[in-house]
């Protein structure tokens, strides 16, 4: 039988501990996609207002910004982009080169990982913020069909628009795309339909999963939405607690 994960504090952790907890497998050809969510206790993956943020603690932030951290690139579709109205991605330098140097993660130059969004249709702003505020140039994981007007605006406003399919984007050439660029350790957040067609293809490693000590009702999305049901086994790498009743758990394919 396998040892279930010791519960652990949060608060007992410093950082580099915490970031060992996180590590991305060693160095190799094949990537490691990791998929980051919040949910509350009965499973709604958003709040107030339909955006994750109501959900958020001091635990979760912490954590959300050392994956970004670690990460080589963020992977998130388009709807996502708009109803979070992400930026560019804000890490931390030092700390990135420091996981770069141990081997885990982050960047030897400290630069901050690009934000890769999904979209078939080129359907982004190129006056959106997550343009216009990265400083590290936005990914625009594209097809040929979509709208060539489109694709020129956003690669004038600083966007790599890259090809991925002709019509639809299948989700082995998306991770194919982006591992070819060396941006092997993927961290996607979302949304639910993103992360359906990801697990459903088998290609989720682990899930980082953040659980708020709330219950909401409604009738507010599950994390993972796909038109078939699939079925892998996840195996419990760690479940961290704060003083605030958040838990945040690690799963990873058994």
């Amino acid at each position: 039988m396998q040892r279930s994960p010791d519960a652990i504090q949060l608060t007992d952790l410093d950082a580099d501990t915490l970031a060992g907890l996180y590590a991305y497998p060693a160095e190799g050809e094949a990537g490691w996609l990791r998929v980051n969510f919040v949910s509350t206790i009965d499973g709604a993956a958003t709040g107030s207002g339909g955006v994750t943020e109501a959900l958020g603690s001091p635990a979760d932030k912490q954590v959300f910004h050392l994956l970004r951290d670690l990460a080589d690139v963020v992977l998130v579709g388009a709807g996502t982009v708009r109803a979070e109205n992400y930026g560019g991605a804000q890490t931390d330098p030092v700390r990135r080169r420091a996981l770069s140097a141990r081997g885990i993660g982050g960047h030897p130059d400290g630069t901050p990982p690009p934000i890769a969004i999904v979209t078939a249709t080129a359907a982004v702003d190129p006056g959106h913020r997550v343009l216009t505020t990265a400083q590290t140039p936005t990914l625009i994981l594209t097809t040929t069909a979509a709208p060539a007007g489109r694709r020129a605006a956003l690669t004038a406003a600083g966007a790599d628009v890259i090809e991925v399919g002709e019509t639809v984007i299948d989700p082995h050439a998306l991770l194919e795309v982006l591992t070819g660029r060396g941006l092997r350790r993927v961290l996607c957040e979302g949304g639910p339909q993103l992360f359906g067609s990801l697990a459903g293809a088998g290609l989720v490693d682990e899930l980082c999963l953040t659980t708020a000590p709330l219950l909401t009702g409604g009738v507010a999305r599950r994390i993972s939405v796909s038109h078939e049901e699939f079925a892998w086994r996840m195996t419990p790498a760690h479940v961290l607690f704060d003083a605030d009743g958040t838990v945040l758990t690690r799963w990873v394919r058994s």
